[in-house]
């Protein structure tokens, strides 16, 4: 099943699509964009070219595991992607992915501008993989 992923930030949203096989997660796209139904329109644009057959959205709780103000914006921009695609939407807890994000760029020795350009994508794709790790222990 092709599956995207959804980091939703406040300025910065990044995108990624996993393959069929659900085997490897890839990033599309960084959108900037600060009012939402903008950002829907781009998403839902992104959505249509890509087909995927389901949503994924990162949950950002707290460290305690509570959600706050940052959750609810997540879970509303969810219910709207549902509720104009049709599509399946799940939320998955997105803790700490921009860290590991920031971890996997330092790693690869990529440092300076560019990294706030796709650190938005690399948390995407860490939440996809994230999810489809968990999709595969439960089979």
């Amino acid at each position: 099943m092709i599956i995207m992923s959804i980091d939703y930030g406040d300025t910065r949203t990044g995108v990624a699509i996993c393959d069929k096989k659900e085997i490897l997660a890839s990033p599309v796209t960084v959108i900037t964009e600060r009012y939402r139904p903008n950002l829907i329109k781009k998403l839902t644009a992104v959505i249509e070219e890509r087909k995927p057959e389901m949503l994924v959205v990162g949950l950002p709780k707290n460290m305690d595991g509570t959600c706050g103000e940052r959750c609810e914006k997540c879970t509303e921009l969810a219910d709207e992607l549902r509720e104009i695609t049709g599509l399946p939407v799940n939320m998955w807890d997105e803790r700490l992915t921009t860290v590991s994000a920031y971890r996997a760029l330092n790693e690869a020795d990529f440092h300076g501008r560019k990294t706030r350009q796709v650190i938005d994508a690399v948390a995407a794709v860490t939440i996809l993989q994230d999810y489809l790790a968990r999709r595969k222990s439960m089979n």
